[in-house]
């Protein structure tokens, strides 16, 4: 009998590249505010799955939304301000 534990350097050698480079921990980083803003809309949206929103929990999903949108029109700004030369946007 073959044990697929025998094959396993065979289909995924081990390389010392699959650690995140500095760039991609820093784009991370960059990412951090967004991708909490989206975990927050996603916890509101999961709460109301199975029964019918109330009042708060509507008030909790828009502004969940908000605050994504603005995070997210700060990042993109933030990122049309680094590409522009002379730092103007």
């Amino acid at each position: 009998m073959n044990h697929i534990v025998a094959l396993q350097n065979l289909v995924t050698p081990w390389s010392d590249g699959l650690e995140p480079s500095d760039a991609e921990l820093d784009a991370i980083d960059f990412e951090m505010p967004l991708i909490l803003a989206e975990v927050d809309l996603l916890d509101a949206e999961i709460t109301v799955l199975d029964r019918a929103p109330s009042q708060l929990d509507e008030r909790r999903i828009r502004r969940a939304r908000r605050k994504a949108l603005s995070v997210r029109r700060m990042l993109t700004n933030q990122a049309a301000a680094a590409s522009m030369p002379g730092g103007a946007a």
